[in-house]
């Protein structure tokens, strides 16, 4: 089985991991409702997609 060959410091595991960080969601505003959602997905307070609307949304 492969064995590393030499131990890597903390400084440079550490500085390795560093960079491991989640970026904030991309929002826009909705074209219909003005609410922000994710961008190329339905709207989840009104239902709309590409100026048609797509899902029935609440009663």
């Amino acid at each position: 089985m492969a064995v590393p060959k030499r131990k890597w410091s903390k400084a440079r595991t550490g500085s390795r991991r560093a960079n491991w960080k989640l970026s904030a969601p991309n929002l826009v505003e909705c074209s219909h409702c003005h609410a922000l959602k994710m961008p190329h997905r339905v709207c989840k307070q009104c239902g709309f997609y590409d100026g048609k609307d797509v899902v029935q949304v609440g009663s």
